[in-house]
């Protein structure tokens, strides 16, 4: 990368932070319907600028703590994460991840770069629901984090979980009596708790 496009970059980043605090200064809070918190973690992590990653992670979360996030933001979350080192947090936020979008790890590993073609959000992918991902494990700045995600997927805790979760998600797009409507929900939230024991 160019000092002119690192310059570029860190200009979005201010740009977009410029922005967002100007709306909470007019409006008391952020109506943020564009969409634009989302784009600086892409950035951050183009830059490899991942301390400055992980303190916008924690600005997004004070003041978005509600936020549900779009999948590619909870990936780029998980490798701001891992690659400060901290590998707890990144592992819950990897099976976040996955229950919001369980094909994302496999685009991931799958993907193939397409040459000349830089890290962007934008376009869609023919008969994919998905957007265009900018990540891909042949990505040589992602190398250890990919050998991380690899054996965090392989790992017997995940495997149990997810299994279970896209159980759960089957059956609840099937079911129509609300009392196990109810039960299976209540199930899938413990399951996606990390942390907490099934």
């Amino acid at each position: 990368m160019t000092p002119k496009q690192i310059e570029r970059l860190k200009n979005k980043i201010a740009g977009i932070r410029r922005t967002l605090a100007s709306e909470k200064r007019k409006y008391g809070c952020y109506d943020d319907s564009r969409g634009l918190r989302y784009l600086p973690l892409n950035y951050y992590l183009a830059l490899a600028d991942y301390k400055g990653g992980l303190t916008y992670i924690r600005w997004f979360h004070k003041n978005f703590d509600d936020d549900m996030c779009f999948p590619e933001f909870l990936f780029e979350w998980t490798i701001i994460l891992f690659k400060t080192g901290d590998h707890k947090a990144a592992e819950q936020k990897a099976f976040e991840t996955f229950c919001s979008s369980p094909k994302l790890f496999s685009l991931f590993f799958s993907k193939r770069p397409e040459p000349g073609t830089s890290a962007s959000l934008l376009g869609a992918i023919p008969g994919s629901e998905l957007p265009e991902f900018a990540y891909h494990a042949g990505q040589p700045e992602l190398a250890d984090f990919t050998q991380w995600l690899q054996a965090f997927r392989n790992s017997e805790k995940f495997l149990a979980r997810s299994s279970k979760f896209i159980e759960l998600t089957d059956r609840l797009r099937t079911e129509d009596d609300a009392e196990v409507r109810g039960y299976l929900q209540s199930h899938l939230q413990q399951i996606e708790k990390w942390d907490e024991a099934l």
